[in-house]
């Protein structure tokens, strides 16, 4: 499917799952009005008892902030995040008065990652009840190690190759490059590149590598307010899931399928 095509309107592809993918993390998050509540012990309590069974490890934690004033950025108010994991920590769900997420290093498709994040809203809804989403967000993030970082203009088309597809990258240590494409009810951030031993662009969803990397973090999202409704904001998740999905498609090549394992 490396033939030249518009991804942001074209027809989702079927979803050819990878043996090996090195997709090392999915993401999708609610926001909601602030519900000052959530920071109560007894009141996130059957919300726990709902998730328990999948996500029997919690963990309470500080979420530190800023926030924008004329003067500049200052330290915002910390908001009590929940942490609700399986066993080995490979699925999390977070929930803080104004968010819920959830996330996981073990992705196998598209229907089971929004089967759970629908057990998740309908939770919420129950025990919570927020009425308004502010904005909903869906984040797949790849990232290319060892040997096949060097093979990088083979897997991916020229066009996201930029300056990684020239002799002057061998000079390069950091090529991180960032596109926003305005779609007609939400945004898309591209962003793809190198990075050198150590380094991240975000701490919380790409830890940084021991060695040098190629990453290619795709997110979808919308801040248009809507209704809380866990069956509509499922669809809409979906729905920004495809669309990443046909744009990684645009940006990787046959090879690239074969390299990582493509399941006729």
């Amino acid at each position: 499917m490396n033939v030249d095509f518009d991804p942001f309107v074209a027809s989702p592809p079927s979803e050819i799952p990878l043996r090996d993918a090195p997709l090392v993390r999915v993401i999708a998050q609610v926001r909601f009005p602030e519900i000052l509540s959530l920071g109560q012990r007894d009141f996130v309590a059957p919300f726990q008892e709902a998730l328990r069974s999948t996500y029997p490890v919690l963990r309470e934690e500080q979420a530190h902030g800023f926030r924008l004033e004329p003067a500049g950025l200052v330290p915002a108010t910390p908001l009590t995040a929940w942490r609700f994991a399986d066993v080995d920590g490979s699925w999390r769900v977070s929930l803080t008065p104004a968010f819920v997420a959830l996330e996981t290093t073990r992705y196998t498709s598209r229907t089971d990652f929004f089967e759970r994040l629908g057990v998740v809203l309908e939770a919420l809804a129950e025990h919570v009840g927020p009425k308004q989403a502010d904005r909903l967000g869906v984040r797949y993030i790849d990232r290319i190690t060892g040997a096949s970082v060097g093979d990088i203009a083979g897997l991916v088309r020229a066009e996201v190759l930029g300056i990684t597809g020239t002799l002057a990258a061998t000079h390069a240590a950091f090529a991180l490059s960032e596109s926003v494409f305005e779609l007609p009810d939400a945004q898309l951030v591209a962003r793809w590149g190198v990075l050198p031993p150590g380094a991240t662009v975000d701490p919380a969803a790409i830890e940084p590598a021991s060695e040098q990397s190629w990453i290619l973090d795709l997110d979808m999202f919308s801040a248009s307010p809507m209704p809380f409704s866990p069956e509509h904001l499922i669809a809409e998740g979906r729905r920004f899931a495809e669309r990443i999905y046909t744009v990684f498609r645009w940006a990787v090549t046959d090879e690239f399928l074969a390299r990582y394992g493509a399941t006729p």
